[in-house]
């Protein structure tokens, strides 16, 4: 089951015209991963500071359905789809709660993220650890 994270739709998350700009869903996906993450006990500053190491985006896909506008409440999923030795990619939604009914789908895609050193940026392997963690 993918992790999920609340999040309410704020005046600063919307355009001129009233609805979610894009490339917010970015920002609220960030949030979902980094909570997920943090509900399986890893904690990115301590990987940057005690591991040495930091998550980095390499690549986005996302499909826009429908727009959130303001006051709308959100439910931001992220699961793990493939894991590899120095990459993760993850499945992430962004639904639409509306008391009643069915969540919606307004955005969904996938996000690529990639294990760096976090002194010289290059890329190395996710420490066994952290993929233990990650496995259901």
């Amino acid at each position: 089951m993918a992790f999920q994270f609340p999040i309410r739709i704020y005046w600063e998350d919307t355009d001129a015209g009233g609805i979610v700009f894009y490339a917010n869903y970015l920002k609220f996906f960030e949030r979902a991963r980094t909570e997920w993450l943090r509900s399986l006990g890893i904690e990115q500053q301590a990987l940057k500071s005690e591991v040495g190491g930091m998550f980095v985006v390499s690549e986005t896909h996302l499909k826009y359905h429908r727009p959130a506008q303001l006051d709308n409440l959100l439910t931001v999923t992220a699961e793990l789809a493939e894991a590899g030795r120095a990459t993760l990619t993850l499945r992430q939604q962004a639904l639409l709660e509306i008391p009643g009914l069915a969540p919606q789908l307004l955005a969904e895609g996938t996000i690529r993220i990639g294990w760096v050193n976090s002194h010289t940026l290059k890329p190395g392997r996710i420490p066994a650890t952290i993929l233990k963690a990650l496995q259901p």
